[in-house]
């Protein structure tokens, strides 16, 4: 790989280790930090990069995408012909397993009014819920949704599973397409949004989409803050048909100091932190696809530019 160019941009993650990394990883590439006017590179490792360092890196023979969503790269004019390949998992997906196995726990098991109680120097009882009361919704069943529809069914709670296209998981009742989203709703109280950003997707946690969950539902969402309209929410949780929500993910990041989700005791908030990307993990997959593209190969990961994910 001697004659490999690849150039780096991140808005996010630090520069140095991994340019560095990439570098140890892909032994004889030139790695490099890519800036206004810089030569093309065979390949670009980004988050959510500028239009420019796109328009500039016409001749680039795949784009790899350092996360598992690609949104923020859909919202750009891409490169004609030039695939992008997004994560496969590198670490993040048992991350969200456990936390969205958390959330539902809590929640079922009331350790949050438990909390409270406690604060009040409380001593209380609850009386214990059953969880065939509480059937689990994964809307999304990519890999991670996969990982966390087990996961989650592991602690004997009914697990529903929605996708685009028809799917089978051992242990999930899966459901599918547009005709399949009403039922699948109807059939779940705890929803968790798994979904990738698309058109389609944006705003689809509405007031309608509540109100079809069964009586105090529940709402995790570790997908994107866009997939829930934020005052029907609210909305929902005041009428008490919704029970409450853990978000991890919102529509502005950091979230505004002035947003009513901060005042709202039925929330749960955590900084995007479900499933962070792991540097070493990630650089290693990389790697390995970029090997396997410049032989010729196949590779994982491949996203559908049409579809937005």
């Amino acid at each position: 790989m001697t004659s490999l160019r690849i150039t780096y941009y991140s808005a996010d993650f630090d520069e140095a280790t991994w340019i560095s990394g990439l570098q140890a990883a892909i032994p004889g590439a030139q790695v490099s930090l890519w800036q206004p006017g810089a030569p093309v590179a065979d390949y670009a490792v980004v988050w959510k990069p500028p239009q420019q360092m796109l328009d500039e890196q016409a001749g680039l023979k795949a784009i790899f995408n350092t996360g598992a969503g690609v949104d923020a790269l859909m919202k750009l004019k891409l490169p004609a012909g030039v695939p992008v390949i997004r994560l496969d998992d590198a670490g993040m997906a048992v991350q969200m397993a456990e936390y969205v196995c958390h959330a539902v726990i809590r929640h079922f098991r009331e350790f949050d009014g438990y909390e409270a109680d406690m604060h009040k120097g409380k001593w209380s009882f609850r009386k214990p819920r059953s969880r065939a009361d509480y059937p689990v919704g994964v809307l999304g069943l990519g890999v991670l949704g996969e990982r966390v529809a087990k996961a989650v069914a592991q602690f004997d709670f009914p697990v529903n599973g929605w996708s685009r296209s028809p799917k089978a998981l051992d242990g999930v009742q899966c459901f599918s397409g547009e005709q399949g989203l009403d039922a699948f709703l109807a059939a779940s109280r705890v929803l968790v949004c798994l979904l990738p950003l698309t058109r389609d997707t944006e705003n689809l946690i509405n007031a309608q989409r509540l109100a079809q969950l069964q009586a105090g539902g529940y709402v995790i969402n570790v997908a994107r803050g866009a997939h829930v309209v934020d005052a029907d929410l609210l909305a929902a949780i005041a009428s008490g048909h919704v029970a409450g929500a853990t978000l991890d993910v919102f529509r502005t990041e950091p979230l505004p100091p002035d947003h009513p989700f901060w005042t709202c005791p039925q929330l749960t908030l955590t900084p995007h932190t479900s499933a962070r990307t792991l540097r070493s993990e990630s650089i290693a997959q990389i790697a390995r696809k970029i090997a396997a593209l410049q032989n010729g190969q196949s590779v994982a990961g491949l996203v559908d530019t049409g579809r937005g994910y």
